[in-house]
């Protein structure tokens, strides 16, 4: 499994899983538990999750599915922007370690910007990390100039990582965003990287996938995976997809097949305001 190396010069895995909306249907739990405890043993041990997916529901999911699992895990949660206060932070992050059944997080993350000054929320973030309830924190869906003000403050050069959305269909961020993260050490993990099972079927895409023996989706995956400081983490509730998931982890795209897909899917030419989902 290929690692990305954080600020801290600690190494994680380049592919993890995401869990958006598992653990919400007991008829499906059986299932999921097995994805994710399999996942565990293939070496995709970043799991992310957060305390919006499912009102806590998905964090209790997930801490079922990884009773005896948890040493071998990065687990990473986020905290909702209402509840991002000095204060708030550290009662939500009680709350997410509850719902895990852990001691700590190896990385708790802002979702995404909202009222509360980011200066409480690094003060909330660096009194948990004094406690040792969690071990980095980072953010998510910040864009260029929301990493900037966060950089200009006490303290926010400890950001670990930057969650945002980014696949074939989404280059948005390359433009100016990805190139400031890289300047700072600011790994990218990027969420809905195979755009949760959308990204088009066709073209140089479908070309690649036929010729190399895979899916399409897999080649999307890996496209994320080209770069050395993005981690990827696609969200299946499904075994046969986790495979397929892992299988992708270990293929390498070209020159050519890159430059095919460009003139599929076109790099971004200006700047564009950061997406989300």
């Amino acid at each position: 499994m290929r690692t990305v190396t954080l600020p801290g010069g600690e190494r994680v895995p380049a592919l993890g899983m995401g869990s958006w909306s598992m653990g919400e249907i007991p008829a499906h739990r059986r299932d999921e538990i097995a994805t994710v405890r399999l996942g565990v043993e293939l070496g995709t041990t970043l799991i992310d999750t957060a305390e919006m997916y499912g009102e806590g529901l998905t964090e209790q999911f997930l801490g079922e599915a990884l009773s005896g699992l948890r040493e071998r895990v990065f687990l990473v949660s986020k905290v909702y922007p209402h509840n991002a206060s000095r204060r708030g932070v550290q009662h939500a992050c009680e709350q997410s370690l509850r719902r895990l059944r852990t001691d700590r997080l190896d990385l708790y993350l802002l979702h995404w910007r909202g009222r509360e000054p980011l200066a409480e929320t690094i003060a909330g973030f660096e009194d948990l990390r004094a406690a040792g309830k969690i071990r980095y924190w980072g953010v998510s869906n910040f864009d260029t100039d929301d990493m900037e003000e966060l950089f200009a403050l006490p303290g926010g050069d400890r950001c670990a990582v930057n969650q945002v959305l980014y696949n074939l269909t989404r280059r948005g961020p390359e433009f100016d965003l990805l190139p400031w993260m890289r300047a700072h050490d600011v790994p990218l993990m990027a969420y809905s990287p195979i755009e949760q099972g959308r990204v088009a079927n066709g073209g140089a895409i479908a070309a690649i996938a036929a010729q190399r023996g895979v899916s399409h989706w897999q080649v999307a995956l890996a496209w994320v995976l080209r770069r050395p400081d993005a981690i990827a983490i696609p969200q299946t509730s499904k075994i046969a997809h986790l495979r397929l998931n892992y299988e992708a982890g270990s293929l390498v795209l070209s020159d050519e097949e890159l430059a095919q897909l460009d003139s599929q899917f076109a790099p971004p030419a200006r700047k564009r305001a950061l997406e989300m989902i």
